[in-house]
Formats: structure tokens, sequence, C-alpha cells
């Protein structure tokens, strides 16, 4: 039997273009962060290029190779156990990150970034956490532009995913911000410094929030609910004065067990105030609850086609 290593995507050629492009970009913005926002620092925070960043520190090992070097074999062995669950996007991420790191390590050097401490034994804690900071910014936008081609990091993600088979009561969330923290502590036990896990883990924390940022939108909304008696004059103004549509919900009053006519609509967070406004005009005694909607699609917002396109 034929073994079979990589998932097939049919897709056209423009949707493979953006994708590789994303993926391009994405990996790019990663080699910058590791090479010249983290690296000099010595922080680990997690995954393959987290090892490859503390065998620098340690032997002087090239960041790029080392971590390519980690990457493929665990491919491969992610591949044997866990089945074809990788396809060639994911390949081409490992591959041009590879490429990129050592690009940037052959032009740029390992020189810090100024602001830094020029003597690394007495460093700069404001400006190594606005370095840190930036680095775990531009790590979670170039992660975030992977994973929106439905792309993998490679890495400890396979090794999360291949515990994950066994112990399947743990979410893979959670097994991988084990293992990437074992990469963190592994750091500590290298260089000593108790301040370097610290940075890892606000890089690790601020690369999740920017990821699901690229992925979700940045473009957030705000979906609320009213409650009044004088639903139809707050409609009329939704639709005229906001341009927004809404839905019309069945309720019943809990201490009276009245019906009642509940509006849900969804707007931009500037239109809120208006909102909140002319509900006060029209009726004082109205009931409204605000939620975040992390981002919105359909008429008037994001297309749905399009999102779904990405």
């Amino acid at each position: 039997m034929k073994l079979k290593f990589f998932t097939q995507e049919k897709l056209s050629p423009k949707e493979l273009a953006k994708d590789y492009g994303f993926i391009l970009i994405g990996t790019l913005l990663m080699a910058i962060a590791f090479v010249v926002f983290i690296s000099p620092l010595k922080l680990a925070p997690g995954g393959v290029y987290g090892i490859a960043i503390i065998l620098h520190h340690l032997f002087n090992f090239p960041i790029g190779i080392s971590g390519i070097a980690l990457d493929i074999p665990l491919l491969i062995i992610g591949t044997l156990w866990l089945g074809p669950k990788f396809g060639m996007k994911t390949v081409v991420g490992i591959v041009s990150l590879s490429g990129f790191i050592t690009l940037i390590e052959y032009l740029y050097g390992y020189k810090p970034l100024i602001g830094l401490a020029e003597n690394p034994s007495i460093p700069d804690p404001a400006a190594n956490f606005i370095i840190a900071l930036c680095g775990g910014v531009l790590l979670g936008i170039g992660l975030g532009l992977i994973f929106k081609t439905r792309a993998t990091s490679g890495g400890t993600d396979i090794v999360a995913m291949i515990l994950g088979k066994y112990a399947k009561h743990i979410p893979l969330g959670t097994l991988l911000i084990i293992v990437d923290s074992f990469i963190v502590l592994g750091a500590l036990a290298a260089f000593d410094d108790w301040t370097i896990p610290l940075y890892s883990w606000l890089i690790i924390y601020v690369t999740g929030i920017v990821v699901d940022k690229v992925i979700s939108g940045f473009a957030a909304g705000k979906a609320v609910i009213i409650i009044s008696d004088k639903y139809e004059e707050i409609k009329e103004r939704i639709l005229a004065d906001l341009n927004r549509g809404g839905t019309f919900l069945n309720g019943e009053g809990m201490y009276n067990r009245t019906e009642k006519k509940i509006i849900y609509t969804t707007l931009s967070r500037k239109q809120l105030p208006q909102l909140i406004h002319f509900v006060h005009e029209i009726d004082s005694n109205a009931f409204i609850s605000i939620l975040n909607a992390s981002d919105v699609f359909g008429e008037g917002f994001t297309s749905l086609k399009e999102k779904a396109s990405e």
C-alpha cells in the first residue's frame, strides 16, 4: 500500500496564489520577529524555533538550519503517526520560514536592536519589554496569515497532536501550552535567568491574541439586545438613522409573564453611542444588553462569501 504523505486541496490558481502569498508574507514576518526581536533577548517562546534559539546561544548553531532540522523529522513522524493531515502549504511554510531566517541571519547578523543596553549584563527592562512585545505582535501577524490559509505551523503543533491521540481528555490547545512551556523552562535552565521565561510567556500570550485578531478580524462589532414596549419607534430609528437591520424575537417577562418584543441588532462601535442616545430618548425605561462580537458577517459588514473564501 502506498503511503499518502500530504492532503490535497482543490483551489483555483487565484486562490492558490493568495494562500501562498499569505504564507510567504507570514513566514517573512515571523523570521524578522525571531532574528531581530526575539533571539537577541535569548527568549524561547515555544516551538522548534524556541529550541533553535537556545541551541544558537549555547552552541552558535544557525537558527534557520536548526529549526528546519527539527521541523522536517517532526513532519515525517507526524505523518506516519497521524496520517496525511499536513498539506503542501505546511511544507512551504516550514521551508520558507527557515529560508527567510537564514537570509536575515546572513544579511542582518545577530546584533541587538537599538535600545538594548550596550552591555548585555546590564539590561534595560523597559527597552526589552517593548522589543519582546513587538516580537510577539510580528509573530502573531505572521502566524495568523499562515493559519488563514488553513496551513499549520508544524513543529510543536505536531507533538501536541501526537500526545492528543493518547491523552484525548486534554484539549489540544492545553497540550500545546504544556509542550511550549517545557521549551520556555528549558531556556531558564540553559541561561539561568528568570526574566527569560517571563518575557517568553509574554510573547506567547501576545502572539495568541494577535493570531485571533488576524483570523477573526480587527473590525469587531457590537451585538445589542433591546427590550422595550416602544419597540416600533426604536426599530424605525435603527432603520432610518443607523441604516442597520435587526430581528424581532418573541419573549416573555419572568415576573409578570407578559409577552415582550425583543430587538436584536448588530452595529459598529462608533454607532453604539447614537443607539443608546435615541433609545433613551424614546424609552428611558428600556433594557439594553451590549455584547462584543469578535466579527460580524453579512449585509453591511464583511461579506460572508468573502470570509469563507479566505
